[in-house]
């Protein structure tokens, strides 16, 4: 068959949706060769399919885009980020002008390389790393489903739609999202697979051969097949999508990557380069396109202005029902889809305080997590909390936050399996949906798998909590696979992450409130496997751990030494302070819960902490970074490479980091 013959089979398919597509195709051509960079085949391939969904299927309003109740779209495979920016533009939304489009790729633009959450309306998370779209997109799904269930499906009831490529689904991401979503019965998440057989490296055929829509229905999805230029087909497999409510759905579409190009459609060729002038030319000759670049004729703007226009009763309707609800009800939904904290927040946290100071308490720091959920938690009916198949160990689940999210019904606590990127990526959908703050645990060790997502909580300014526990060597005999070293200096490279290490009961609260109140942060606990004593025992209504870092002992006047420590080793630090006091030096320890927070404190109060003494660090993980803050890793007490297994008591003494290394190095350095 000619491409002709070919072209003109799928335009007689449904003639009006083709029109409309081909201007995504022209924009995205026309965009991709203006850039000289961009990925041009999955837009040109997409765009019957994506027209349908947005003209027929999907709920929302270009002219109110934040509409809490609108249904969601992620685009998984974020390279195809033109596919998206030409509906954004074509269906009126204001910020999506045609200059955005002509900049896609430049500095300052809203059109970036990937789609950025927060750059332009209508963007619903970021995408790029692939499979991480989908696993955000289960998030969105779990939070539709248990708000639904609070507030009645008169106020929440929308579909998650997401378009993925083979990238997503051979990330190993992409299967957890996929296993998760299907043991839940995600009924509202409909995912529409672009199988287009080509991969950068040539057809998919290279590495990739398993029946992806059997692997699909293993997991317990509704599975249709159709042909994704064929409107007519793609709008029927949407239906029977969206009637199939007790389970999630995949539509595989078998498209041809850059459709229309008479050279290159079909091809790994079309994938990341632009088309080139002359094949630009004969691909919109081959389409019947004649428009200038840049320009979409007045009839087809026009039909795609009222596309984005169609939402607008249902949004209507929709404010209707939330303005007669139960003022309660109302004013509940509003606070929760805003995020703000409820009025007892306050209240709770300090009665939490109150408890601590009144009874001192020795405790792992991860038990310490435990009370300050348990604390915490009941004023934050937001709270969605879950962990990587281990509950028990991270002690994640308290009373308040205790009702199993499961097929049957949606609960407060996710068990998210083995999982921890997914955990971690259905974390971001959760708090990019609205009304929930999300957090989940697993070991710190395991804090690699699920980094990437963790980077784009920070890139995104999302409100996560990772609660990552057996946070070094002490965690004794399972031994240095289970033993993060490096780790805490990497989380602490990942800008706009906030890592706290608390030393006790006091800190480990002051840690959750702060992370509670981050609104545009993502905070990251590391806690203990082992007890450690209560060392704040003056009540203070301040939260210095807000501070980053604070004196927390002094002996005698002035400073001959000090002593900064985390976590754990503030106890040591503070065991070794008091021994050098006895000799006659004058002593200072800080405690650093958090280098960011510490960092973004003023000059003059960071001077004050440190002091202009000789100062150590003390932290049973690698050395790396410590510099800045003692100037030289000769001055830190950590760890130069793995640990070991054996109980932790002899790890800290084989490794140097006992009270008595610190007062050899104090006295050593104090001279």
């Amino acid at each position: 068959m000619t491409t002709d013959t070919f072209l003109s089979s799928k335009a007689a398919l449904d003639p009006e949706n083709f029109k409309l597509a081909n201007c995504i195709r022209a924009l995205s051509i026309d965009a991709v060769e203006a850039a000289a960079s961009g990925h041009p085949g999955a837009p040109m391939g997409l765009a019957d399919a994506a027209t349908v969904l947005f003209r027929k299927h999907l709920k929302f309003d270009a002219k109110t885009p934040d509409w809490p109740d609108k249904d969601r779209f992620v685009l998984s495979n974020g390279h195809a980020s033109m596919l998206l920016y030409s509906l954004l533009h074509l269906c009126g939304y204001e910020d999506m002008t045609i200059e955005e489009i002509r900049n896609f790729r430049q500095w300052g633009s809203i059109t970036a390389g990937h789609p950025e959450h927060g750059h332009a309306k209508g963007v619903e998370t970021t995408t790029g790393p692939l499979g991480q779209g989908i696993a955000t997109a289960v998030g969105m799904a779990l939070a539709e489903r248990r708000l639904a269930d609070e507030f009645g499906d008169d106020l929440v009831n929308h579909n998650t739609y997401v378009i993925v490529g083979d990238g997503c689904l051979q990330e190993g991401i992409g299967q957890e999202a996929i296993s998760l979503a299907g043991h839940l019965g995600l009924g509202k998440l409909i995912v529409l697979y672009d199988d287009n057989s080509i991969t950068i490296d040539g057809p998919t055929s290279v590495s990739f051969s398993e029946d992806v829509p059997a692997r699909f229905a293993a997991c317990g999805w509704h599975v249709q097949t159709c042909d994704g230029h064929d409107g007519s087909a793609v709008d029927a497999a949407l239906t029977a999508a969206k009637a199939a409510t007790d389970k999630p759905s995949m539509i595989a579409l078998k498209t041809v990557i850059g459709f229309g190009s008479p050279n290159k459609a079909g091809t790994a060729g079309v994938h990341g380069a632009a088309l080139g002038k002359d094949e630009a030319d004969a691909t919109k000759k081959a389409l019947g396109w004649t428009a200038p670049a840049f320009t979409i004729p007045d009839e087809l703007a026009e039909s795609w202005k009222k596309i984005g226009t169609v939402g607008q009763d249902s949004r209507k309707a929709w404010e209707g029902r939330l303005a007669a609800a139960p003022e309660d009800k109302r004013r509940e939904f509003e606070r929760r889809v805003n995020g703000t904290l409820p009025a007892d927040y306050e209240a709770a946290v300090s009665s939490a305080r109150d408890s601590l100071f009144s009874e001192p308490r020795s405790a792992a720091t991860r038990k310490a997590s435990q009370m300050a959920l348990e604390a915490l938690a009941p004023a934050l009916p937001e709270m969605i909390g879950g962990s990587a198949d281990l509950t028990g160990s991270n002690l994640t689940r308290v009373p308040a936050v205790n009702s199993q999210f499961s097929r049957e019904a949606s609960g407060r606590y996710i068990g998210y399996g083995v999982r921890e990127f997914a955990m971690a990526a259905a974390m971001n959908g959760l708090a990019l949906h609205g009304g929930f703050l999300p957090y989940g645990g697993t070991f710190l060790v395991f804090s690699d798998y699920a980094r990437n997502a963790i980077r784009l909580s920070a890139l995104m300014g999302l409100r996560s909590i990772y609660v990552m526990t057996h946070d070094s060597i002490g965690l004794g005999e399972d031994g240095p696979t289970h033993q993060p070293v490096e780790h805490l200096l990497s989380l602490r490279a990942i800008p706009n992450l906030t890592v706290f290490r608390p030393a006790d009961t006091v800190e480990t609260l002051e840690a959750w409130d702060c992370a509670i109140r981050s609104m545009n942060a993502p905070s990251l606990l590391a806690l203990s496997r082992q007890a450690v004593p209560q060392l704040r025992l003056e009540r203070t209504e301040e939260n210095l751990t807000a501070r980053g870092a604070y004196v927390i002992r002094q002996f005698g006047e002035g400073r001959d030494i000090t002593l900064i420590a985390t976590g754990t080793e503030v106890a040591l630090a503070v065991e070794a302070a008091e021994g050098l006091a006895a000799d006659g030096l004058a002593v200072a320890v800080v405690s650093m819960p958090s280098w960011e927070l510490f960092d973004a404190q003023p000059d003059a109060y960071r001077a004050d902490v440190l002091g202009t003494a000789p100062r150590i660090a003390i932290e049973a993980a690698g050395k790396l970074g410590w510099a800045r803050y003692v100037g030289s890793e000769d001055n830190v007490i950590g760890l130069s490479g793995f640990g070991a297994s054996a109980p932790a008591e002899r790890l800290y003494e084989e490794f140097g980091i006992t009270k008595e290394g610190i007062a050899r190095m104090a006295k050593s350095l104090a001279g």
